[in-house]
């Protein structure tokens, strides 16, 4: 993990994947890559990685020899992968892979001992794998589903076909190319001196507050977004905003942008189609919140996700992220 770099202790924010993106056109590179006894593979059915369990310990990375054992005991319908992606290269050295071999993979593996198809936010949440893996399963993820929402041109509608290791989809009806996407969020706290503004969405678990987002529109910077969002959501003018780290965010593919915003009133107008509640809490609370030891049972998201960080830094450091 790089040591000045605060995104890296963010969940899916380490991911130390070579990603040769220089060798993608090259298809007898891949191609070799792909066949190399030392090659491993991550493997999802539809939206979901598929786990090996051993006791309490489980692993995403599988070696040639267990994708072969897998894809034995798959059904002749499924035992191809409906997409591949040449990944990079893990820092061993060997080349990563993802396969998706489709929705149908949950049924099938329900039987299979030592397999489970999770959800990667509960992973996350859980903490079960390594750090790192944690960064190349969200970015697997999130190249996988862009391929499964991009089957035909969004120029001419025609069927597009996979390209460059699966890093381009190429429409041969039209000529257009298309790249997998990454869309901005900002994600931010607002502070007035000791306080900071937190909000709370009607599919929170009950008592959790957190920071408040919201999409990067076109021809807007990153500035006048967390402005614009903060006094759309919660009515709360703000100036001076500072960068604090970023996320990638594989739901489906976001890149959250946090940030600290110097709020410039405290009058709060709820915009009730975004938030059920939105208030003022103390550097003290937010504290209380985050050790799941406030009064009232309110709480704070689990350190996986960029809103806890943010929080936390805001108790460490309050109006000094401003400067």
């Amino acid at each position: 993990m790089h040591a000045y770099d605060r995104s890296a202790a963010i969940g899916f924010g380490f991911n130390p994947l070579d990603r040769l993106s220089d060798k993608r056109q090259d298809e007898d590179y891949v191609h070799q890559a792909r066949q190399a006894a030392d090659t491993r593979f991550v493997i999802h059915g539809g939206d979901e990685p598929l786990l090996m369990q051993r006791g309490v310990e489980c692993d995403a990375l599988f070696s040639a020899p267990q994708l072969a054992a897998l894809r034995a005991v798959l059904p002749p319908e499924l035992s191809e992968p409906v997409c591949e992606v040449f990944m990079g290269r893990l820092p061993d050295g060997a080349a990563l892979f993802a396969l998706d071999f489709g929705a149908g993979l949950v049924d099938v593996v329900a039987g299979l001992p030592g397999l489970a198809l999770q959800s990667l936010r509960a992973v996350a949440m859980q903490g079960e794998l390594d750090h790192a893996l944690l960064g190349e399963l969200g970015g697997a993820k999130a190249v996988l589903d862009w391929h499964r929402r991009h089957r035909f041109c969004a120029q001419c509608g025609a069927p597009s076909r996979m390209v460059a290791g699966g890093w381009r989809r190429d429409c041969d009806a039209c000529g257009a190319q298309h790249f997998p996407r990454v869309d901005p969020v900002v994600i931010m706290l607002a502070i007035d001196g000791e306080r900071c503004l937190l909000g709370r969405q009607p599919r929170f678990a009950a008592g959790m507050y957190s920071t408040l987002a919201g999409f990067v529109e076109p021809g807007e910077t990153i500035e006048d977004a967390v402005r614009r969002e903060i006094l759309e959501e919660a009515g709360v003018p703000c100036s001076t905003v500072r960068y604090f780290a970023s996320q990638p965010w594989p739901f489906p593919s976001s890149l959250m942008i946090g940030c600290f915003a110097q709020a410039q009133g405290t009058a709060i107008i709820i915009d009730t189609t975004e938030l059920d509640d939105a208030r003022w809490f103390s550097r003290s609370e937010v504290a209380e919140m985050l050790a799941g030891t406030h009064a009232q049972g309110l709480s704070a998201p689990l350190p996986y996700a960029i809103a806890h960080h943010l929080m936390r830094a805001f108790v460490d450091e309050g109006e000094a992220l401003l400067r």
